[in-house]
């Protein structure tokens, strides 16, 4: 019973090491009472603590889902529980996973390293398996610790997550593991190692942080984000269609004083097909031109192709001439929210995108050109994973623009949780970052993943800041990417086959 309530003490731990709650200091222990569970447990055994950690985890963490399938979806409180339960069950897998692979290499040398390199291999999977959920993958935890996350323009997310592992393995073995006189010579080394990445990871951001930047010369746009705070429930009727357009009008004319050259509306701000050049499309059209600004906004699209019509998650951009200069359909799609994978042989869980409507993927990724500068564009989900900003920055991307609507996520940690993730972007890629978002949060982001400007939640606002155009460095990780991972997982397998060889050659 001890080790079971250990195991349930990680997993709250570390749900509470992530916003709202301003607990982040906790992640460096959280994965600590694990370890003592499933010490000397054999692997099954450790598989089982690390299921019931994993299961206190996620629930506390992804509650939100049942709250957007019960208040949008339509599905009642116990089919809305039996499918939060059995994706915290597919999520409980990964600390699973990692309780068993250390349980198994308990034993080994440098296994502080081995712990640590065991996790992140696992986050990697949880980003990229059955379409990836990278939800706060635990160096997110760590947003607001400026100096420790500027590696990730070299290591991404990861490096963090890594660093942090290896404190909890470093303090459990020195703290409350009982280490043989053997192991003692080890320990020190690595004990040794880890101290000194924390180190010089440390002096790296604070150097970062630091580093001046001449002013004179700096090209930069100011950019003005409307958060019109329309409610979820009524997006969608076509009731409040004229109000809602006209609520993001007044808000974008109020912002004329500023002279933005930019202004960004969130995600279906226009909950209309522009392309079929309505009175609505006219008045969008007609702003972009009084503003002289150019116009970002998100909207439903479809195409019809024969008798096969396909809808898309779409931003546009339209210029200050009221032209349409460009657009670009969502790629990562939400998986039970925007499409049903393996809808052919699972028909009842239609009911989970009632709200929403069926999407198609987008084919290119998401480049807006206004004035021979590039804009990443990515749509809600998409900010979450490393990939998609990769992939605009060296196709040429200056800055990033995220359009959302968070408004399904209700007065939840979502939110919150949604924002922290955006600001890694920023510094894997050294670039700025506007969010704008429907009811919140929208932000600026600058490229050291500060904060500079935030709205409130469930508010009706408008942000306007200036944004740099004239960044043209390529970072280690933008270039490369997820060396840090392969070597991971280089260090995983090699330990591993080592172990395999070992228990043949005794046999």
């Amino acid at each position: 019973m001890k080790n079971i309530l250990y195991a349930i003490l990680s997993g709250v731990m570390l749900t509470a090491s992530f916003p709202p709650a301003r607990l982040d200091w906790m992640a460096w222990a959280a994965i600590i009472p694990l370890l003592i569970s499933i010490e000397d447990k054999r692997p099954l055994n450790a598989f089982r603590l690390g299921m019931i950690a994993g299961l206190s985890h996620y629930l506390t963490l992804i509650y939100w889902v049942l709250f957007v399938m019960n208040a949008y979806g339509g599905i009642d409180l116990f089919t809305g529980s039996s499918i939060l339960l059995l994706f915290a069950l597919y999520l409980a897998l990964y600390p699973a996973t990692f309780s068993l692979l250390v349980s198994i290499a308990r034993n080994s040398r440098f296994v502080v390293i081995l712990t640590a390199s065991i996790w992140v291999c696992l986050e990697y999977l949880r980003t990229i398996l059955i379409t990836g959920f990278p939800w706060c993958l635990l160096g997110y935890s760590q947003f607001n610790r400026l100096a420790i996350i500027q590696v990730s323009d070299i290591t991404g997310v990861y490096g963090v997550s890594f660093i942090i592992a290896a404190v909890n393995a470093l303090i459990y073995r020195i703290v409350f593991s009982s280490t043989h006189a053997q192991e003692k010579r080890g320990l020190v080394m690595e004990s040794s190692i880890i101290i000194a990445l924390f180190i010089i990871c440390s002096a790296y951001g604070i150097y970062s942080i630091s580093g001046t930047v001449d002013d004179k010369g700096r090209e930069t746009i100011t950019a003005s984000v409307i958060q019109g705070n329309i409610d979820q429930s009524v997006k969608w009727d076509p009731a409040y269609m004229e109000a809602t357009i006209e609520r993001y009008v007044s808000l974008s004319k109020s912002t004329f004083d500023s002279h933005p050259g930019l202004i960004i509306w969130p995600e279906s701000a226009a909950p209309f097909f522009f392309q079929e050049n309505t009175e609505y499309s006219e008045n969008i059209r007609d702003l972009a031109e009084e503003s002289s600004a150019w116009l970002i906004f998100g909207c439903p699209a479809y195409e019809e192709q024969g008798s096969v019509i396909s809808y898309f998650n779409r931003v546009c951009m339209i210029s200050p001439e009221g032209v349409l200069a460009a657009y670009y359909d969502k790629v990562h799609l939400v998986p039970f929210g925007e499409y049903v994978p393996l809808k052919r042989f699972i028909p009842f869980v239609d009911r989970l995108v009632i709200s929403e409507g069926e999407f198609s993927r987008g084919r290119e990724s998401g480049l807006l050109k206004m004035n021979g500068i590039k804009a990443g564009a990515l749509i809600c989900y998409e900010a979450i994973f490393p990939g998609p900003a990769r992939t605009e920055l060296k196709n040429g991307a200056r800055f990033f623009v995220n359009v959302t609507n968070d408004a399904w996520f209700g007065m939840t940690s979502a939110p919150w949780q949604h924002l922290c993730m955006c600001v890694f972007r920023a510094i894997e890629n050294r670039r700025p970052f506007i969010r704008a978002a429907n009811t919140g949060f929208s932000a600026f982001i600058d490229s050291l993943g500060r904060i500079t400007a935030r709205s409130g939640l469930f508010t009706e606002e408008v942000l306007t800041g200036e944004v740099r155009t004239d960044c043209k460095e390529i970072t280690f990780y933008s270039r490369y990417g997820d060396i840090f991972v392969y070597l991971a997982v280089i260090i995983c397998l090699i330990k591993f086959l080592h172990e395999l060889c070992y228990h043949l050659i005794k046999k």
